[in-house]
């Protein structure tokens, strides 16, 4: 489980964000650390038995401030990535832990400029399937809606009045599904958290096989 300390450290963090509060605080910032850690590896651990995951990265709770206007030198959350292991399997899984913000995420953040294109033709080809696996129940259930910035009209070399030109402009394709304070704490969090993944994966599964394909179904790998 997730301690309530944890949350209590980020909220105080949140509120000093700065070098010489964090300096003072260091011991509590290492204690509290190692335990979302330890949660962290246990989500992972399960995931590995449900999905194949080739990298786990908990990443720091250092910014990097050289090319941001935001100065501010802490993260007030911390997260970690699980990625699938590729190239046959693709998507990642996300975990944000932060007071008031939690939440589970995944999809693809930044697919490049191949992939992208790739999903867009797809979706000009043929947009039933995908259709399906996100008017699921479940799925709403879990996520609501595909989401993920997009363009305000069609990406080059598309026809605005396309059909599925809601899904050929974004620019990301994401799940997400947030979590209270109170339900972070709660004893079945972990189960929750992987019952989200689990959700995923007929999405993971479908672009898997869309990027892993050219456009006659033929496989490229």
């Amino acid at each position: 489980m997730l301690q309530k300390s944890t949350l209590e450290f980020l909220n105080q963090l949140q509120a000093n964000n700065n070098r010489d509060w964090f300096a003072e605080h260091k011991k509590a910032f290492e204690t509290e650390q190692k335990l979302a850690k330890a949660f962290f590896t246990s989500v992972g651990e399960q995931l590995g038995k449900i999905d194949s995951i080739e990298r786990i990265q908990i990443f720091r709770i250092y910014r990097d401030v050289r090319f941001s206007k935001d100065k501010l030198p802490y993260k007030n959350h911390f997260s970690v990535g699980f990625t699938r292991t590729k190239p046959l399997l693709r998507g990642g899984y996300y975990l944000h832990i932060e007071p008031g913000g939690s939440f589970v995420g995944g999809g693809f953040w930044e697919p490049n400029p191949v992939d992208l294109n790739r999903i867009r033709k797809e979706f000009e080809m043929d947009d039933d399937e995908i259709r399906t696996i996100i008017a699921d129940a479940t799925f709403k259930k879990f996520f609501g809606e595909l989401k993920g910035e997009e363009l305000k009209t069609a990406p080059k070399g598309f026809d605005k009045t396309h059909p599925a030109i809601d899904l050929i402009r974004k620019k990301q394709y994401l799940l997400s599904r947030s979590f209270s304070d109170k339900e972070v704490l709660a004893p079945n969090f972990q189960e929750e958290v992987l019952a989200t993944f689990q959700a995923m994966r007929p999405f993971f599964n479908y672009m898997s096989e869309v990027l892993s394909t050219d456009l006659n179904g033929e496989s490229i790998y």
